[in-house]
């Protein structure tokens, strides 16, 4: 059992950034397959990045080249640096971990998920 705590979300203008923390009660961290989704209104929720061990990393094409996932294993912590927000990137960001290396971009493949963070663009 792990439990994910997520913080960071605010309100950026286009082009700005933020950083998303996501932090994680398992002393079994550096184990899990670490994700970030994010949900916008009326939207389901989709894939953004996941994290294999320390290197191994997965974007969405949406996100490529602006996003960045990454972790602190001494820290229990992951990571989402989100750079040049647009608009369409507002949701609420959710953190998800899963010691499974599945489908990585399906919502069914985390077992475990944080209680979101909102992330609003204005243009």
């Amino acid at each position: 059992q792990v439990q994910l705590v997520e913080s960071g979300g605010g309100l950026v203008q286009a082009g700005g950034s933020l950083r998303l923390s996501c932090a994680a009660s398992s002393g079994l961290f550096s184990r899990y397959v670490m994700a970030w989704f994010r949900q916008a209104p009326g939207k389901e929720r989709e894939f953004v990045a996941a994290m294999f061990g320390s290197a191994r990393t997965y974007y969405a094409d949406s996100v490529k080249g602006r996003f960045t996932i990454s972790r602190d294993n001494a820290k229990n912590t992951a990571y989402l640096q989100m750079n040049s927000l647009k608009p369409e990137d507002a949701a609420v960001y959710y953190c998800a971990a899963d010691l499974r290396s599945g489908s990585y971009y399906y919502t069914a493949a985390y077992a475990y998920w944080g209680q979101g963070t909102q992330v609003t663009v204005s243009s």
